[in-house]
């Protein structure tokens, strides 16, 4: 059987390579090439598959609702059987689906694998890599890879387009390669290419993120999944509120101690939208576990929509503002020993790769002026912290 594959992931079936690389733009068609080539081959023989990601707290973090869509899409369900953790083939092929982070002794005994497929592999770490690379060792196994690159210096982007390894099908694909491209997302890229290209060229043409030493969080976050622990101060709950097209965000988050003295930002939830009525505000809030029993601190020039949620049973109020609020508010997070961002919280995420300083368009210096756009859900951290902000630009108040 063969079913039908752009032809930018033919390498995908026709070579017996045995790394293969796809990377790029979003709406490149990747992980729906990737998942429509692994059926074919678990159809026409018995194999073992692996699907991972960095992390993994259950099923529905993998991708095997995406191979049951194609299955239902493809016309396909004669020959699968759909179970609840794993996917079995007709030809008795099997689909499994781990995280790498928390899992290193599970993947380093897993054996007889012919396939690993590592999606999002941007969030891969090398520690991961050096875990799962020597556990797929069966004879002509092979390790695929999708992801939409970050920055450079990033480990996948390192040992896989930088300096791939021998016998190795390296391919960068972007929207221009998904004949499939949907239309809502051609009028997303078409808006992003007229207000911001330089985004534009990463978020679709898949280019690395100039400028990393303009992060305003560089090297001090990293993603993770864990739960609150007894001795965390908070939990502290912080909102801001849109304006035309800004998203309205509330970002639940701890300060766990660290291991030199200082402090912990564990961000554990978020809520985010684009265009919420005032009306659904609350509603929204509501998603965020424990936001009707804790004070929430929000953008101060929003005092009709602080006054209508705090009618609707929450406890809320306006955040201070000084001159240099925000500078000291950057200062604060920047004092954190690490900043940790719960894997569920994907628009936190996004913020911290893309927030940056303004740089000079002619030299490429960097300027003392943040770039506006990507700082929502740390503005409403500024805000939920800001009892413990000192205005002198202090990092903690003790």
């Amino acid at each position: 059987m063969k079913i039908q594959q752009p032809d930018a992931f033919k390498d995908l079936i026709d070579t017996d390579a045995r790394y293969k690389v796809y990377y790029g733009g979003r709406g490149g068609g990747r992980s729906w090439a990737a998942a429509r080539a692994l059926l074919t081959l678990s159809l026409a023989a018995k194999i073992r598959i692996l699907c991972a990601r960095e992390f993994q707290q259950s099923i529905r973090d993998s991708v095997h609702r995406l191979l049951s869509d194609q299955i239902e899409m493809l016309d396909l369900s004669k020959g699968f059987e759909v179970k609840r953790h794993e996917i079995v083939s007709q030809a008795g092929s099997i689909f499994l689906f781990e995280g790498l982070h928390h899992n290193v002794t599970k993947i380093k005994s897993m054996e007889g694998i012919d396939v690993v497929w590592v999606e999002e592999a941007e969030k891969v770490s090398e520690e991961s890599w050096d875990v799962l690379i020597p556990t797929i060792r069966k004879d002509k196994s092979q390790i695929w890879i999708t992801f939409n690159p970050d920055v450079q210096t990033d480990p996948t982007y390192k040992r896989f387009v930088l300096n791939p390894p021998p016998n190795s099908v390296v391919r960068k694909t972007t929207w221009l390669d998904n004949p499939w491209f949907p239309t809502e997302l051609s009028k997303e890229k078409d808006y992003l290419w007229r207000v911001d290209p330089e985004r534009a060229s990463h978020v679709w043409d898949g280019e690395c993120r100039s400028h990393s030493d303009a992060q305003v969080l560089q090297n001090k976050w990293h993603v993770d999944v864990f739960t609150a622990q007894e001795g965390w101060d908070g939990p502290y709950y912080g909102a801001d509120f849109g304006f035309a097209q800004d998203p309205t965000t509330l970002v639940k988050f701890w300060l766990a101690p660290g291991v030199h003295g200082g402090l912990r930002l564990m961000i554990e939830y978020e809520a985010y939208g684009v265009g919420v009525d005032i009306d659904y505000t609350p509603d929204m809030f509501n998603r965020i576990p424990g936001a009707k029993d804790h004070m929430i601190r929000a953008d101060c020039a929003r005092p009709e929509t602080i006054s209508y949620i705090k009618r609707q049973g929450f406890k809320i109020e306006g955040a201070p503002k000084w001159p240099g609020s925000v500078e000291d508010g950057v200062a604060w997070l920047r004092g954190c020993e690490e900043i940790v961002i719960h894997d569920r919280c994907k628009h936190t995420i996004e913020e911290a790769r893309n927030w940056s300083y303004k740089t000079d368009r002619l030299t490429g210096d960097i300027l003392p002026q943040l770039r506006d756009g990507s700082d929502h859900c740390f503005d409403a951290i500024r805000y939920g912290a800001s009892p413990l902000i000192k205005q002198s630009g202090d990092i903690f108040i003790a």
